[in-house]
């Protein structure tokens, strides 16, 4: 356990979640996550708060506390993609699928220039799992959008 964050980027992803130890538990085994520390509630053992890194990002994961804040699984899905990107989606996404993700997408080359896959994790997060495979322009992306989307 670190003893804190020098310096915190600008944007950081905070996930609400039913069971946060065994989140944690998951995202270790599915992204290789290394937990920072948690803060538990001494008399419920429900985490307030914990920090993870995957892929040198940070990421900051709380329990569901309905008062303060809701898990996908309370509202009933989630409208957000965590984008992950990994050195190979084929292998990553196999990593996930063992630790209890389900695949919404599976792996495959996109118009944009990246082999993407989407999970669920058990929580109720969607994670869309990228690697790039070539260097688009947005003028070609939006050539090749076009002629995806008007066939």
């Amino acid at each position: 356990m670190k003893d804190s964050i020098a310096n915190y980027p600008a944007m950081i992803p905070a996930l609400t979640v039913k069971g946060a130890a065994e989140a944690i538990d998951f995202y270790k085994a599915a992204f290789a996550a290394t937990e920072l520390y948690r803060l538990s509630d001494p008399e419920t053992g429900k985490i307030g708060h914990a920090e993870l890194m995957i892929n040198n990002s940070l990421i900051m994961l709380a329990d569901e506390y309905p008062a303060f804040n809701k898990s996908p699984q309370t509202l009933g899905g989630t409208s957000v993609r965590l984008c992950l990107m990994v050195a190979d989606v084929d292998a990553s996404l196999d990593q996930a699928k063992a630790a209890g993700a389900t695949v919404l997408m599976p792996a495959s080359d996109q118009f944009y220039g990246h082999r993407s896959a989407c999970v669920a994790d058990p929580f109720g997060h969607q994670w869309l799992l990228q690697h790039e495979i070539e260097k688009v322009s947005p003028v070609e992306m939006q050539r090749r959008w076009n002629a995806m989307v008007t066939k």
